[in-house]
């Protein structure tokens, strides 16, 4: 694996990131054949205190094995509030470092967490003869004062890639009514509840030049629960969600994979404009609207997510 810089990995396809258990080897293992862009191993919420230690060497073993399909690889470390952040970061990098694309930080609240995580590794990359920079960041929002803080969180270092939403300690923080992740409030019947938060996590990830990212829907048995809830996501613009299941996996690669159709129009869409500005027109007709370069912006925002996505039409119409 060629380990990509934090710049490089903001535009890296992330349509799916797959959850795995630190502490399933059985897991660890079928996530080396797993068809999604990014494959995170988990040392927070999915491993209970007394197996957090056994898990980082778990990670580390399964980093280092043979026969991962080509996509990104992070390990989602626990939060700073806890006692296992820097021993997770450094026995992962020492273990694996040469083997890993980014760190996770779970619930984070200010940019001062992101700082003491890059500072850590700026020490680690120099100790280990890694590349500098060579292992990104990503930032979990899951509370209210992290919504209030985002800026702060989403500038704190060149390290920072992605910006991820933790709907479920959002929604428990927030006091919603629900025990879905993902889904509505119970009661809530006049429009997305999530919506505010997913513009707010959208809007300073674009800002800052980050990718942003949509968290997992839990529901395993409500495949169009699945579809709908990323298909929202997608439609706002988010780069991708996470799966917990290999099972999700085709889904959501398919949902935020821009369909031919749509790649077709887009290059219909530049085609027309290229040849209004050859004629030195500003603005054109085009399938009965008029058309510019605002136009020619989304246009190319399509077939740029379609090239991440690696379909054959994007290679062979993206410019």
């Amino acid at each position: 694996m060629q380990t990509t810089t934090a710049a490089q990995g903001r535009s890296a396809a992330r349509r799916t990131v797959l959850a795995v258990p630190g502490n399933s080897s059985r897991m660890l293992a079928k996530a080396r054949d797993s068809a999604a862009d990014e494959v995170f191993c988990d040392l927070e919420d999915a491993v209970p205190p007394s197996e957090k230690e056994g898990a980082r060497a778990g990670i580390v073993a399964a980093l280092n094995s043979g026969g991962w399909r080509p996509g990104r690889r992070a390990v989602r470390v626990n939060g700073w509030s806890g006692p296992w952040t820097h021993e997770d970061i450094i026995t992962v990098v020492t273990g694996a470092g040469a083997h890993l694309d980014s760190v996770i930080l779970p619930k984070v609240r200010s940019g001062a967490e992101v700082v003491a995580a890059a500072l850590l590794l700026d020490q680690l990359e120099m100790r280990c003869d890694l590349a500098p920079r060579s292992i990104a960041l990503q930032a979990q929002i899951e509370d209210a004062v992290a919504l209030t803080r985002i800026d702060e969180i989403a500038s704190a270092s060149p390290r920072l890639e992605a910006l991820v939403i933790g709907p479920a300690d959002m929604a428990a923080d927030l006091g919603m009514r629900t025990l879905t992740t993902g889904e509505q409030p119970v009661g809530y019947t006049l429009g997305d509840a999530h919506h505010h938060v997913m513009m707010t996590v959208l809007v300073a990830a674009r800002a800052h030049g980050l990718a942003a990212v949509d968290g997992p829907y839990l529901a395993l048995e409500n495949p169009d629960g699945l579809r709908r809830i990323a298909s929202a996501a997608a439609a706002l613009g988010f780069d991708g969600k996470w799966v917990i299941h290999p099972g999700q996996i085709d889904t959501v690669n398919e949902v935020f994979t821009p369909p031919a159709d749509a790649v077709a129009a887009a290059r219909s869409l530049l085609d027309a404009y290229g040849t209004a500005t050859a004629d030195a027109r500003g603005a054109a007709r085009h399938g009965g609207e008029m058309i510019d370069e605002a136009s020619a912006a989304m246009a190319r925002s399509v077939l740029a997510r379609a090239a991440a996505a690696g379909t054959d039409i994007a290679r062979q119409t993206f410019s």
